[in-house]
């Protein structure tokens, strides 16, 4: 399934260089993971119902080409790794400006953390699907780690 979200760029995205700020990157990626899950079925309240978040080891930018204020840009979602038991994840976001141009990556590498441990925690099997549907990029991986 291929998941992309437009936004209208705002005035707070932007550094005195007058291109967007590079956090701002990195904000419209988070929203639009928030947005992903949330059309899984599986919202930010659910999360709280069972007492899980996602967290973020990694998070990694690369800039290709300025956006300007007053912009429409465009951020897709693309799973780039995922463990046997869903418990850790890649997802990365290709961000495009108003004319379609590629003008950043951003990769990041999650778990999903339970709120009362403070441990990795498996997803509980309400949240089983949340990658089944996700489009691949191009590099996934299986993830394999060993806990010690």
């Amino acid at each position: 399934m291929n998941f992309r979200v437009s936004f209208n760029t705002k005035w707070s995205d932007f550094d005195p260089n007058r291109h967007m700020r590079h956090t701002a990157y990195n904000d419209y990626a988070a929203e639009v993971r928030v947005r992903y899950f949330r059309d899984q079925n599986f919202s930010i309240e659910k999360f709280t119902a069972h007492n899980i978040g996602p967290i973020l080891f990694t998070e990694e930018t690369s800039f290709r080409k300025e956006i300007h204020l007053g912009e429409t840009i465009t951020v897709d979602f693309k799973l780039s790794g995922l463990s046997a038991n869903n418990e850790r994840w890649k997802i990365t976001h290709c961000v495009f400006n108003e004319n379609g141009k590629l003008s950043a990556t951003v990769k990041v590498y999650g778990a999903w953390l339970d709120l009362t441990s403070r441990k990795l925690a498996i997803p509980p099997k309400e949240a089983q699907h949340l990658f089944e549907i996700a489009e691949k990029s191009d590099d996934f991986e299986e993830i394999i780690f060993s806990k010690k």
